[in-house]
């Protein structure tokens, strides 16, 4: 089965950015993916997706913060976030879209802004 590899997560300050990034392995096909979080005694939420065409769309509350983007070449799919918030901790997932019920996920990368 697809494997889903995260990597960029870290501990940064209020206002500071970071790049997320995706890696799905054992496919050799393009597809939309998108990028989840999972804050503690949270539900995990869709962040932000992206077709194979290119076609974006980030959540509302967090439009003009974060942008999602892809290398086809390279079958990365990128989480810039910038402006991170407290609020904003949590483990970030890749995965395919609208797949909350899956039970195939990668470890996932923690992200922590401190205030």
């Amino acid at each position: 089965q697809v494997q889903f590899v995260e990597s960029g997560g870290g501990l940064v300050q209020d206002g500071g950015s970071l790049r997320l990034s995706c890696t799905a392995s054992g496919t050799t096909s393009r597809t939309a993916m998108s990028w989840y979080r999972q804050a503690p005694g949270k539900r995990r939420e869709m962040v932000a997706r992206i077709s194979i065409t290119g076609v974006t769309s980030v959540s509302n509350s967090l439009r003009g913060r974060f942008t999602i983007s892809r290398d086809s070449d390279k079958n990365i799919v990128y989480l810039q976030m910038s402006s991170l918030k407290p609020e904003d901790t949590a483990v970030y997932y890749c995965n395919y879209p609208f797949a909350e019920s899956s039970t195939n996920w990668g470890q996932g990368t923690q992200v922590t802004v401190s205030s």
